[in-house]
């Protein structure tokens, strides 16, 4: 145990003699969670819309200002033509053209119905989909102010017999997310994003550094065993583990008022447990490395596939089966979907076992295959 102190000490001195390391350790999770959850975000916004109205009459130029009233849209043109729109299209200029027929104040009045024409640039599939659901939308809150208001001109008779027809609707109740604030959902991520980054590519680069440095060779020629060489090289990395994600949990409530609707504890003793685990893979990866680059680029390239194939942008229910497969043996999968538990649903400890208990079992493996790949060469 003493031996294992010392080593200890001399780690912690070494990670501190570093300038950058402390820094990093506070202004990473700062940077990260101030900026990701603005930029990162699947909710589109500032969809460039051209409006074609043949009409330009009353209901038509009312449809217009609804549309370009939006806070998803930017009315980008109104050009007399389709073929002039669809041109702005094929230049990059608008991302979506709404075609509104000359007759649709007639048709609406009339026949209490009227179509309208919505051609949509798909090269981004995303602002595509969600492009044409929110103009979908807004027509359908239009076509609903209208019935309102034309009911109300009928005669009393004709209105009582109107009103009295069946009608349908749904009104959605929003659970666990009731703003659908998006940085809501994605701040838990980027927690994880943290610690797999700085609890990751640290470790692996340290072993590799005594390797390039020549010191490995004054440590394997001493008695200690591999057991203490790889606690004294994991601890103070799961120090700082816990540092930053105390860090982070209190930049979260400070910035975005966002608090673990559970427990905080058990968002920290997840946290620690996804830490032993994805430090042990750090250390497997600078066993194996020689160089910087080499440890490096293994880092990089292992860290996509835990982002990646982890549940953080898309879920797992959507990838195919051999990703799923992938991320059923993914801690960060585990962990991201522990935290958005804790922090959106309010589950406890007890609801996120099961995540916990297979953090803990890749914890093991990994930590194990760490001890038995280091190499003591005298």
């Amino acid at each position: 145990m003493k031996t294992l102190k010392f080593l200890i000490e001399k780690e912690f001195k070494q990670m501190f003699r570093n300038p950058l390391i402390p820094r990093l350790i506070v202004m990473f999770p700062t940077m990260v969670l101030l900026v990701f959850p603005w930029a990162v975000s699947f909710e589109v916004k500032n969809i460039k819309i051209d409006v074609v109205d043949h009409g330009k009459s009353i209901y038509s130029k009312r449809l217009t200002d609804k549309v370009a009233a939006s806070k998803y849209f930017i009315l980008n043109d109104t050009p007399l033509d389709y073929q002039t729109a669809m041109l702005n299209m094929e230049n990059g200029k608008t991302d979506m053209i709404l075609e509104i027929p000359a007759s649709f104040d007639k048709d609406i009045v009339k026949s209490q119905t009227s179509t309208v024409g919505v051609a949509v640039n798909s090269v981004n599939g995303t602002q595509g989909l969600l492009g044409s659901n929110y103009i979908m939308q807004i027509v359908n809150d239009f076509s609903s102010e209208i019935r309102g208001e034309l009911i109300n001109t009928l005669p009393p008779q004709s209105r009582a017999t109107i009103m009295n027809m069946p009608r349908v609707d749904i009104v959605p109740q929003y659970k666990y997310n009731p703003e659908l604030d998006y940085k809501n959902f994605m701040i838990p991520g980027f927690m994880v994003l943290l610690l797999t980054i700085l609890c990751g590519i640290l470790p692996a680069q340290n072993i590799v550094m005594e390797k390039e440095n020549g010191t490995i060779q004054q440590i394997n020629v001493t008695p200690i065993s591999k057991i203490n060489f790889i606690l004294a090289k994991l601890i103070p990395y799961w120090a700082v583990g816990l540092v930053v994600m105390i860090i982070s949990v209190t930049l979260a409530y400070v910035i975005y008022g966002l608090w673990p609707a559970g427990n905080v504890i058990a968002v920290l003793f997840s946290a620690i447990v996804f830490i032993l685990s994805v430090s042990g893979l750090g250390i497997i990866i600078s066993n194996y490395s020689e160089t910087m680059q080499q440890a490096s680029f293994l880092v990089m390239f292992f860290i996509l596939i835990l982002v990646l194939l982890g549940g953080m942008f898309t879920p797992v229910s959507g990838m195919p089966a051999w990703a799923q497969t992938i991320a059923a043996v993914n801690p960060f999968n585990y962990l991201t979907k522990t935290f958005r538990m804790l922090y959106l649903n309010g589950s406890t400890l007890a609801d996120v076992s099961n995540n916990l208990f297979a953090l803990g079992i890749i914890a093991v493996v990994l930590n194990g295959w760490a001890v038995f790949s280091y190499k003591k060469r005298g």
